[in-house]
């Protein structure tokens, strides 16, 4: 079998000289969910892999401490791989990310250590998952690298696009006016604590960004004041697609009663219950179709999934699985099942809102709008911020994702990560919301 240094000699294509990790804290407003709300500031790890012609591919995932112990990890045995050999790239990351919890905290300052057991691996079930979600920023810096190299967009890489726009939903949350205690950057969207709110919120995303579909993240409020809030918004705009995400905070029973009440106005119900067993009991009465983020995730999550029709359509998310190259497989998997396909969001910065743009617009069935949280984000590491028309992201035809860095913004919210103590780099939302509520405890599932 050839060892990665093989392939890295043999491969054709430009060859990674070095490689470049830079976290950072982005502002975060906050926003409420099940668990409590967002922190001041969200972490991402930017990623640059240099070439030995001097071209740089960008790439982006989540920076919490436990992810960059891996990243440095992987981005310190990759100088003399081509970035064309995308296998040897998951090669490496199997190889060097498993032994990497621990590592440290992938900036050389000594800063923090990359344990499996921290805060920033809520979601992230097991090192596999971690080991993915790093993988998949570095995938995006090769194709990016790659696509500048050859003049040609990720999208022409993946096999070219089958849409030149790509449509993206609004992300509804209820929302208080500002952080407790002062903290975190001011912004003028107010609270959002009932159905009023939420109307007032989406009029003012569907005004200035043109979206003409909505989710609510649920999993806040008694289940009837979400029912009340979805039929405020089924009046404000009728005939819009409209979604509710509870994150598994309803019991089967509660899953059930909400699908009945809003079977006429929503598009379809995410993650009302938790768990595959839990989704296929409630899907067994639904006539709405069921979502996912949470319960498939991996490929070996999809078989129990579909045998058991607890799912009928699949929220990707590049971050979760792998990479671009990973996600159209996903979509493969998906069409020959007839099982839908859309995308998740997190708090993402542009480099990975191009990404997702990317490889959504390779997608042939992709029958929904993608999320994104990228409207809330009002800082970003690109010299322009992607804009939205009609609810839509035009898809770049310039080489590799066609964004650029902005150095002096990364610098500036890598200061902002390097100032803080440790309690803002891992994200945990139960902590954030003892800030304003002292005793606050993580909330048993189901909620409700």
């Amino acid at each position: 079998m050839d060892t990665s240094a093989h392939v890295a000699r043999t491969a054709p294509g430009p060859l990674v000289e070095e490689v470049r990790l830079t976290p950072v804290l982005t502002a975060d407003p906050p926003l409420l969910n099940a668990h409590g709300v967002h922190q001041p500031y969200a972490a991402r790890l930017v990623i640059e892999v240099v070439t030995a012609d001097g071209t740089t591919g960008l790439g982006e995932t989540y920076g919490e401490t436990a992810y960059l112990g891996p990243a440095r990890a992987l981005a310190d045995a990759l100088p003399g791989l081509a970035v064309t050999d995308l296998n040897g790239l998951d090669a490496l990351a199997e190889e060097v990310c498993g032994t990497a919890a621990g590592a440290g905290d992938g900036t050389g300052d000594g800063a923090g250590e990359a344990g499996l057991g921290g805060g920033g691996l809520r979601g992230v079930r097991n090192a596999d998952k971690l080991r993915l979600s790093v993988v998949s920023g570095f995938e995006v810096a090769f194709l990016d690298a790659l696509g500048r190299s050859l003049g040609l967009p990720v999208h022409a890489l993946l096999g070219g696009r089958v849409r030149d726009r790509v449509d993206y939903s609004a992300y509804l949350f209820y929302r208080w006016a500002a952080h407790p205690g002062g903290r975190g950057e001011a912004d003028d969207w107010g609270d959002a604590l009932d159905p009023a709110g939420i109307v007032a919120q989406a009029r003012r995303f569907a005004d200035t960004y043109g979206f003409r579909s909505f989710k609510l993240k649920g999993g806040v409020l008694p289940p009837d004041e979400e029912i009340a809030a979805i039929r405020a918004l089924a009046r404000e705009f009728p005939g819009r697609p409209l979604r509710l995400d509870p994150n598994g905070a309803w019991s089967v029973e509660t899953s059930r009663r909400v699908e009945r009440e809003l079977r006429d106005v929503l598009e379809y119900l995410e993650d009302p219950a938790l768990g595959t067993p839990a989704m296929a009991e409630v899907a067994a009465t639904a006539r709405l179709p069921l979502a996912t983020n949470m319960c498939v995730t991996t490929v070996p999550e999809l078989a129990p999934a579909f045998a058991s029709g607890a799912v009928q359509i699949v929220l990707s998310d590049h971050h979760y699985w792998g990479g671009l190259r990973r996600t159209r497989e996903l979509a493969a998997i998906c069409r020959a099942f007839g099982v839908g396909l859309s995308m998740h969001s997190n708090t993402h910065l542009g480099i990975s809102l191009a990404a997702m743009t990317h490889v959504a617009a390779t997608v042939p069935d992709l029958a929904y709008a993608c999320d994104t949280h990228y409207p809330w984000q009002t800082e970003d590491v690109l010299t322009r911020r992607h804009t939205f028309v009609d609810g839509a992201v035009a898809v770049s035809d310039a080489p590799g994702l066609g964004v650029e860095l902005d150095r002096t913004a990364l610098a500036a919210l890598h200061a902002r990560w390097r100032a803080d103590d440790g309690t803002l780099r891992d994200r945990d939302d139960v902590a954030a919301m003892r800030a304003a509520r002292p005793d606050w405890t993580a909330p048993e599932v189901p909620r409700w």
